[in-house]
C-alpha cells in the first residue's frame, strides 16, 4: 500500500484528504500549527492552547464516524458568547486542558472521530508566523498576514518566532513516504509554515518520496499578489530546499461571477505561464468544484467561494500515485 503524506492545513488540505481517504492508501497528514486568526486565535490567546483549527479540519476530513459527529466538529455558533467559535475547536481546546500531553489529545479525538490515517501536528510548541516584504514591512501573526492585509509588495522572507522543535513523527512520516502532496492552500499561511519548522526541510531533502505540488486556483492578497504558476513554483522550491517533482494545475474555466467576487479583494485566477516548459511533469485537468459554496455568516473572516473538487483532485492524484 502506497504511503501518501499531505502537507498543509485549512480548506485545501481538507479537500485533498476527503478525496484520498476513499482509496486504499496509507494516508497521513502533517498539519500546520501556526494559525492565529478567527476562533482559533481567540482560543489560543485566551486559553493558551495550541491552535486547533487546522487540526480539526484534518480530523473531520479523515473521520469515518457517524455524520452527526462530523457535523458537530464543523458547527460554528452564530450568536451569544460563543459567536464565531467552532464546536470542534472548543472540544480540542478543552481536551488539551484535561489531558497530560497532546498525544493523549490526539488519541482521544481519533477514537471519537474514528479517523482513517495518521494526523501529525508539525510541532507541539507555540510559535508565530512572521513575514518580511520587499517594502521592509514585517507582519507577525498568521491571522494578521491572512486577513485584511493591504500589503502589495512581495514576501521576501518567512520565519517563525520563536523557533520550535519538530514533532519527530513528522520526520519519520516524511522519510518513509512514497509521495508527498503539497497544497492547495494559502502559500504563506497554510503550506510554508510547516517548512519553517526545524529539520522538516532536511527530511524533505533526504526522503525518496516524489513531491506533488497542487497549484492554487486564485492569488491571495497580501501573500501572492499577481503570482503566476512560476512564482508559486519558485517560492515553494525556495523553502523546500529542492524542486517539486510534479505540478497539478487546473485548466477548467472559472465563472465570471466568481472572478468578479474575488476582484473586491484584489485577487484573481493564477495564470499558467509554465505551459510551454517541458522540463517538468505537469498534469492538467478541470479540478473546480462547481457546487455553490455557502459562506458562514457568523464569521467576519473572508472565506473562499472557489475550491478544488475533492473527487476530481483525488482521481488525478491516484493516477499519479498508483
Amino acid at each position: 500500500m502506497k504511503k501518501i503524506t499531505v502537507l498543509g492545513g485549512g480548506t485545501g488540505t481538507y479537500v485533498v484528504l476527503t478525496g484520498l481517504k476513499k482509496y486504499p492508501l496509507d494516508l497521513g497528514v502533517i498539519v500546520t500549527m501556526m494559525d492565529s486568526g478567527g476562533s482559533t486565535g481567540r482560543l489560543r490567546d485566551q486559553l493558551g492552547v495550541l491552535p486547533p483549527g487546522d487540526l480539526r479540519q484534518c480530523l473531520v476530513a479523515l473521520s469515518e464516524a457517524p455524520l452527526l459527529w462530523r457535523k458537530l466538529f464543523l458547527y460554528r455558533f452564530e450568536r451569544g458568547d460563543f459567536k464565531g467559535h467552532n464546536f470542534g475547536n472548543i472540544f480540542l481546546s478543552a481536551l488539551e486542558k484535561v489531558s497530560s500531553n497532546y498525544e493523549e489529545v490526539l488519541d482521544t479525538v481519533n477514537y471519537v472521530l474514528k479517523t482513517k490515517g495518521q494526523i501529525i501536528p508539525v510541532t507541539f510548541s507555540q510559535t508565530q508566523l512572521c513575514v518580511k516584504y520587499e517594502s521592509g514591512k514585517v507582519i507577525k501573526g498568521e491571522g494578521k498576514i491572512d486577513q485584511n492585509n493591504p500589503e502589495k509588495t512581495k514576501i521576501i522572507n518567512a520565519y517563525l518566532e520563536p523557533k520550535v522543535k519538530v514533532n519527530q513523527k513528522a520526520i519519520e512520516r516524511i522519510i518513509n513516504s512514497d509521495y508527498i502532496v503539497i497544497g492547495p492552500g494559502d502559500l504563506y499561511t497554510s503550506v510554508i509554515p510547516i517548512l519553517l519548522v526545524s529539520d522538516i526541510r532536511k527530511a524533505l531533502k533526504k526522503t525518496k518520496a516524489k513531491l506533488i505540488f497542487i497549484i492554487n486556483l486564485m492569488t491571495k492578497s497580501g501573500q501572492t499578489n499577481d503570482y503566476k504558476v512560476s512564482d508559486h513554483f519558485f517560492d515553494i522550491n525556495k523553502y523546500l530546499g529542492r524542486k517539486v517533482d510534479l505540478l497539478v494545475i487546473n485548466n477548467g474555466k472559472i465563472d465570471q461571477d466568481v472572478i468578479n467576487w474575488y476582484k473586491e479583494y484584489n485577487e484573481k485566477p493564477v495564470i499558467d505561464d509554465m505551459k510551454e516548459n517541458s522540463s517538468y511533469t505537469i498534469v492538467y485537468d478541470d479540478l473546480i468544484d462547481r457546487r455553490k459554496i455557502v459562506l458562514d455568516k457568523s464569521e467576519k473572516i473572508k472565506r473562499s467561494i472557489l475550491r478544488h473538487d475533492s473527487d476530481k483532485l483525488a482521481k488525478v492524484l491516484v493516477k499519479l500515485i498508483i
